[in-house]
């Protein structure tokens, strides 16, 4: 009897053909060893943690071997970085090995990171270095563990070899799994060559495989939107910040993509940037819901022809549809924020109560996550330099009668703060994961709130900030 392959592959993207993607395989790295596997991320999706362990699994994460049904691919697709169009980006360093039916019929990417150049690599090396490796492990599995749609991180290895980043740093290859990778850039891409075929072939793929209800391009549309409005409710509840919410960093399943220069705030301020490209604020913590307008407005430019012969009303319905967003995402912030004051029934007078939180938090730079987590252990005062405005306004909290259960199951005790990441990719460059594995096992339980982990609740000490994060390239 032939055995089962290890991986249950059914590559519907590739099925697309010629014009999606350039078929690339992964370029084979020197010595291959495994950092981390996600077990359970594993038994979700079908495969055998003990196979990934092995020898012929840890081959495949590295992109030295291909599994049985694999159909390595670069995607293609274009995108508007800080509000510039690029007519051509692409996979650069990442292959989709293929789509994994998972036991429940679910459909999931399979994706190299850093797996070596692709036809769209711009010259690149195609290669990641190990930082921004545990750095998109530990925020993407933080994120899935608090409810947030996102990529995940099924492994991560070393590659025993040096990449180049204004100095030599130690390769690594991370395997991404995603409901797809299919992003706005990827309509951009054919819409702005005028290849309606194609646009079209998409379009169908996309409500085949994450809004089978739609009926066409507007449905499809509205769905998007108001997927990314929850999305995008639920990083601004977090205190997260992207950092670079290009249109090629969209994905139009709704999920959290693409965690390069991400950062979570510990002082709370609204106008909070930390990412090194991004010197102009454009995707500070609070413009992250207008980003998300206008890069929807550019995925509804894409879909117009796709939406009947009249573009004039084409173009009113999408328009309608993207006017929208501001009333489900403000929906979903009020009902995030009201269940971390522990307020299960929201009014529209409690955004009042709301804002004068966070203006407070604002004026006395308070910690954002251990002030809503304080809430709940009646420990927030101590966050703020002066606590007399907050005991007037907690007056008025308690009088609406929270449920600190409810406070206390949406307010982590601890976030991937931005000094303990690069703790663990300092001692991860000298070759001790401990830290790394430590902080991986404390993030996939953000609300228990344990004394082996209570050090990583701690905001950074003197000397410890990390104020600028950079692009994983």
């Amino acid at each position: 009897m032939t055995a089962a392959p290890p991986i249950a592959f059914d590559n519907s993207y590739a099925r697309l053909g010629p014009g999606f993607f350039s078929r690339t395989p992964p370029t084979p790295v020197v010595q291959p060893g495994l950092i981390a596997v996600n077990a359970r991320l594993a038994q979700r999706l079908g495969i055998d943690p003990g196979w990934l362990t092995g020898d012929e699994g840890l081959r495949m994460l590295a992109g030295n071997a291909l599994p049985a049904g694999a159909e390595p691919i670069a995607q293609a697709y274009a995108g508007h970085q800080f509000g510039g169009l690029s007519p051509q980006l692409g996979d650069g360093r990442a292959v989709l090995l293929g789509e994994v039916v998972a036991p429940d019929g679910a459909r999931f990417d399979l994706q190299l990171k850093g797996s070596g150049p692709t036809p769209f690599s711009r010259g690149g090396d195609g290669r990641a270095w190990l930082g921004p490796v545990l750095r998109e492990y530990l925020v993407s599995e933080f994120m899935a563990a608090a409810g947030v749609p996102t990529t995940r991180a099924l492994a991560a290895v070393t590659t025993g070899e040096a990449v180049w980043r204004e100095t030599a740093l130690p390769g690594a290859v991370l395997t991404r799994v995603a409901a797809s990778h299919v992003r706005v850039g990827t309509f951009e891409f054919f819409a702005i060559r005028g290849d309606l075929d194609r646009l079209r072939a998409l379009a169908d793929h996309v409500i085949a495989r994450h809004y089978p209800d739609a009926t066409g391009a507007l449905d499809l549309l509205r769905g998007v939107v108001a997927r990314q409005a929850e999305t995008v409710a639920q990083w601004m509840a977090l205190g997260f910040i992207h950092g670079v919410m290009n249109t090629d960093n969209m994905a139009v399943s709704g999920e959290t993509i693409d965690y390069g220069p991400c950062a979570f705030m510990d002082a709370y301020h609204p106008d909070t940037v930390f990412s090194s490209i991004d010197r102009g604020g454009r995707y500070a913590w609070a413009e992250q819901p207008h980003v998300a307008v206008w890069n929807l407005a550019q995925l509804a430019s894409c879909l117009i022809p796709l939406m009947g012969d009249d573009p004039d009303r084409a173009v009113a319905e999408a328009t309608e549809v993207v006017h929208g967003f501001p009333a489900l995402y403000q929906a979903g912030w009020l009902r995030r924020f009201a269940a971390k004051l522990g307020l299960a029934d929201p009014r529209p007078e409690d955004r009042s109560l709301i804002e004068r939180l966070l203006t407070l938090m604002a004026d006395q730079r308070a910690d954002f996550t251990r002030t809503f987590r304080g809430l709940v252990t009646g420990e927030a005062a101590a966050e703020f330099t002066d606590s007399a405005p907050f005991a007037d306004w907690a007056r008025d909290w308690q009088a609406r009668g929270p449920d600190l259960a409810l406070a206390a199951a949406a307010n982590p005790v601890r976030i991937p703060r931005n000094h303990r990441i690069q703790q663990a990719i300092d001692a991860g460059v000298r070759g001790d994961f401990a830290p790394f594995h430590r902080l991986t096992a404390a993030l996939s339980a953000p609300f228990d709130d344990r004394a082996e982990w209570a050090d990583l609740a701690l905001p950074p000490a003197s000397g410890e900030e990390v104020r600028v994060t950079y692009c994983g390239t």
